[in-house]
């Protein structure tokens, strides 16, 4: 007698409960087998997420940040055409050199434009645009990249993110709201802790000779990042030399608004230090006394001075 061919594996199926039309309907000729995984992958980690929020840290942290973020949000929406007068130099800068005028002198209502004349050309692609449109990729970019540096903190940490962002909320929001270019270069600083030595270094130097707020991070820089965050500087200062008319006018310029407030809003660039702080395996051994005892320690005994410095430069070996 022949043996009976083995039955083939039941069919999931759809429409129980549905009537005749709907009974044994087969689900993969509805949901495509790609499709389930997929929705599986969500299921569990929308499973995973909520059984975080179990944790009381978490809890605080989101708190903290849907509080931020509204009013911050209401404060943004709430100045609404005011805002933008540092993007809007940068803008107008852009175009009056381009017609032939000059940018530190500008004539209507825009503040004049500060940086170092060589610099022009880099606002040059984004000036182009319409200022509204150029005002949406500006501002919008930038919460954009805030948005992706905080979750990659939050990730991490998710309570020190979320009291960092407490703490930064003014300058961060002041930025946003001005479009100064202090929250870009904070960016700049984010992206030298994981950029290749000559890549950080170019960042570095250009940040720097922007505006001298970012100077301190070349101590916490790589050492080879160091030795080209020299050598990028250098090669700013060689530029502003060679366009010198034009470098005194821009000081002029830079010094000439008289007596300015405290500017809160460089304090944005603490936000840089967070990558460093996050992946550091002690990150406040800066604050330890026994911490600078043995740096000292070190100096005093540690080779010639010239052989320290070229190692702090990554030059050695």
């Amino acid at each position: 007698m022949a043996d009976r061919p083995e039955a083939a594996p039941p069919r999931r199926t759809i429409g129980r409960g549905l009537g005749r039309a709907g009974a044994g309907f087969p689900t993969d000729r509805i949901i495509p087998r790609p499709t389930r995984r997929r929705a599986g992958v969500f299921q569990r980690a929308l499973r995973r997420e909520v059984s975080r929020l179990g944790d009381p840290r978490r809890i605080a942290a989101i708190a903290i940040l849907i509080a931020v973020a509204g009013v911050a949000t209401a404060g943004l929406i709430g100045r609404g055409e005011l805002a933008g007068a540092d993007a809007r130099a940068y803008w107008a800068g852009v175009r009056i050199w381009l017609n032939g005028g000059n940018p530190y002198a500008p004539t209507g209502p825009f503040l004049p434009y500060v940086y170092a004349p060589w610099m022009l050309p880099l606002f040059a692609p984004w000036a182009l645009l319409p200022w509204d449109v150029a005002w949406f990729v500006w501002r919008g970019g930038a919460i954009l990249i805030l948005l992706w540096t905080a979750h990659w903190a939050y990730r991490r940490h998710p309570l020190a993110t979320a009291i960092a962002i407490l703490l930064l909320a003014f300058p961060i929001a002041a930025n946003l709201d001005t479009g100064n270019i202090t929250l870009i270069l904070a960016y700049a600083m984010w992206a030298a802790r994981f950029a290749r030595p000559p890549t950080a270094g170019l960042l570095w130097g250009l940040a720097t000779w922007m505006k001298w707020v970012p100077a301190p991070f070349w101590l916490i820089l790589a050492p080879r990042a160091r030795g080209w965050a020299v050598v990028w500087l250098l090669g700013s200062a060689l530029l502003s030399l060679a366009m010198l008319p034009l470098t005194i006018v821009q000081l002029q310029a830079l010094f000439g608004f008289g007596e300015r407030p405290i500017r809160l809003d460089y304090l944005v660039l603490l936000w840089a230090t967070v990558p460093w702080l996050w992946l550091a395996d002690d990150p406040i051994r800066w604050l330890r006394a026994t911490t600078w005892r043995t740096w000292i320690a070190d100096l005093r005994t540690d080779g010639h001075p010239i052989q320290r410095f070229r190692t702090f430069l990554g030059l050695s070996g």
